[in-house]
């Protein structure tokens, strides 16, 4: 190192020594006024440090001093100190205003007066018998004793149409017209039938008087009633084909002309024909159904087979919309199927404004028997608040809402297995109206 390098070394070490001492210079200062003199910069140095530390004591301690001051204060003390302390507290404890909220929320202040006005009934909780419901899955369907096929039992072709799809129709409304070659024949030979009737009549009555007035022999007159008796048969056999094929003779001179026609009032449902279409004898051309009764078939497991019983009436509920009706189990199959194990059930039902379609899923709930509970409230008594089943009890000054636990239910009652006494007083009618009001201040205070 040269002569240069230790000159410029020593230089820097100087302003840094300078530039210490102006810093540390005000600390120095406060704390000269103790009386106490510094001599140099390593003196400045270890008092700064002393009085740093000192001053960082000291701060602490009026810190902690001032947070006891503070926490000593009674909490409902005037002027400024009073409201800082609430604040502070509830800065200090998010989830003491939340209970504050939910506390207020729970009770709903109503008088008698407004109770009366929003309808709602009371009642008290108690002991009842709950029916135990076998609730099984099962399907609408057709009802197979007032649902036919028609079927025009002769081929033919299609000359008019009078029904379409979807068409209420009564009983022997015309349905369409088909022209038959068979039919032609079938009444070509009533009528000839006819004609040799009327013909073995009139050589009947003939013989009959030549054989009184001793003018022909009693075998001509014997000969004439037999060939009457046979024209007979051969009438009323041409009469019964053509009654089997649900026709009669032609009224005018079209013989082929073949009308199908409604067995009884119903809905056509399917229809497999159109204008100009030859159709074969034993073709399904149209499907009327009776829509006033269907069926709901549904499966039982064999182990709940002793528990559904004919006879027996049970609720139909379907899964789509709100909607239940009753009706009587009319069959419960002897055998279970290869691939369900489950026996075919059936529910009669009456369904005079065609609501039950058929191909509509459904409940079927079967009751089969009754079992005590110790505590029922009326199953329209219980709301669901904030996720949970709860229900409102009547208090001095309205309502407050009861969270409870659920147990069986028969769409009448309700078990509550825990969170309600026995005599409690709660809302059983139109608490949907305590659970809109709940609602209602939960907006209110959100705002």
């Amino acid at each position: 190192m040269n002569k240069q390098q230790k000159i410029t070394i020593a230089v820097m070490a100087i302003i840094a020594l300078l530039l210490a001492a102006l810093i540390l210079k005000p600390r120095s200062d406060g704390h000269s006024e103790d009386g106490h003199t510094h001599g140099d910069g390593t003196g400045h140095t270890a008092d700064a440090s002393t009085g740093q530390a000192a001053e960082s004591r000291a701060a602490r301690a009026a810190e902690s001093s001032a947070g006891q001051a503070a926490g000593s204060k009674a909490p409902g003390a005037a002027g400024e100190g009073g409201s800082a302390n609430v604040a502070d507290a509830g800065v200090g404890h998010p989830g003491s205003g939340s209970s504050a909220r939910a506390a207020v929320l729970e009770a709903i202040v109503l008088s008698e007066a407004q109770v009366k006005a929003a309808g709602i009934t009371l009642a008290k909780a108690g002991p009842a018998d709950i029916s135990t419901i076998l609730t099984l899955p099962g399907e609408i369907r057709f009802n197979e004793d007032r649902t036919a096929h028609v079927v025009p039992k002769l081929a033919g072709v299609v000359v008019a149409v009078h029904a379409e799809l979807g068409e209420t129709v009564k009983r022997g409304q015309l349905l369409a017209v088909l022209a038959s070659s068979a039919l032609s024949e079938q009444r070509s030979e009533l009528l000839s039938a006819q004609r040799r009737l009327a013909l073995a009549s009139t050589t009947l009555e003939r013989e009959r008087k030549l054989w009184q007035d001793k003018i022909s022999a009693e075998q001509d007159y014997l000969q004439a009633k037999q060939t009457m008796n046979e024209a007979e048969i051969a009438v009323q056999n041409a009469r019964q084909k053509l009654s089997v094929l649900g026709t009669g003779a032609a009224a005018g001179t079209q013989l082929n002309q073949l009308e199908l026609r409604a067995p009884f009032d119903g809905v056509v449902m399917e229809k497999h024909l159109a204008l100009g279409e030859a159709i074969k004898e034993d073709a399904n051309v149209f499907t009327i159904s009776d829509l006033s009764t269907v069926l709901a078939d549904f499966a039982v497991p064999p182990q709940d087979l002793n528990r559904v019983r004919v006879g027996e009436t049970v609720i139909v509920r379907a899964s789509a919309f709100a909607a239940q009706t009753r009706g009587k189990i009319t069959y419960v199959g002897s055998l279970l199927g290869e691939q369900t194990r489950t026996a075919n059930a059936r529910v009669a039902l009456a369904n005079p404004e065609r609501a039950w379609r058929p191909g509509l899923f459904v409940n079927v709930d079967v009751q089969s028997g009754l079992s005590a509970a110790a505590v029922t409230v009326a199953a329209d008594a219980v709301q669901t608040v904030d996720g949970q089943s709860a229900v409102f009890v009547r208090n001095a000054t309205g309502f407050a809402v009861q969270p409870v636990t659920l147990g069986r239910s028969d769409g009448k009652l309700t078990e509550i297995l825990q969170g309600l006494p026995a005599g409690a007083t709660y809302a059983a009618a139109n608490s949907f109206v305590l659970k809109a009001e709940l609602g209602k201040g939960s907006a209110e205070h959100a705002h």
